[in-house]
């Protein structure tokens, strides 16, 4: 019975050397399977290749050698970057209702302001708009939108005053 040679054994030979050029398995494999694919769309093409483990065994080692460089550039890998679990910047739910009970504090000493008064201080600190502009907008004049923007950076202050107070009560 005549034996039949395996066309691909220089496959595993492909392989042994990668391994031996420090390569997990995982990687030869990889390797050896990309210069395969490569073989195959360069046949594909219409080009003949002459010694197909030659070619197989330069484009494997090629990409070994890439990939190496690419290595180097950026150690991490992608997988690393993917497993590293990032620290959660926003805030507790402790933190936000907190955040939340203060903005509607703030809310109910605006509103005990005048409503002139409060749009004024909202246009300009929360819209960005200068005092000329607020003073043209509402019809009034730059020395009424100052006082009204004072008003109300004093209402906020009293009551944050007021409210640092019964903090350090407790």
């Amino acid at each position: 019975m005549k034996r039949v040679r395996d066309p691909f054994r220089y496959l595993s030979y492909i392989r042994n050397c990668l391994r031996r050029r420090g390569r997990t398995r995982e990687d030869a494999e990889d390797l050896v399977q990309e210069a395969f694919l490569r073989l195959e769309l360069y046949c594909r093409k219409g080009h003949k290749v002459a010694e197909p483990a030659a070619f197989v065994m330069r484009t494997a080692m090629n990409l070994a050698v890439s990939d190496s460089r690419r290595q180097v550039r950026s150690p991490v890998k992608t997988e690393d970057l993917q497993a590293l679990r990032l620290a959660d910047m926003a805030p507790g739910p402790d933190e936000v209702f907190a955040r939340q009970e203060r903005l509607e504090h703030i809310g109910r000493v605006l509103d005990a302001i005048s409503r002139r008064t409060r749009e004024a201080f909202f246009l300009h600190r929360l819209g960005g708009y200068s005092y000329a502009e607020i003073a043209q907008r509402l019809g009034i004049s730059v020395s009424a939108i100052e006082k009204h923007i004072a008003a109300g950076a004093a209402a906020l202050a009293l009551e944050k005053q007021a409210a640092e107070g019964l903090e350090h009560e407790h």
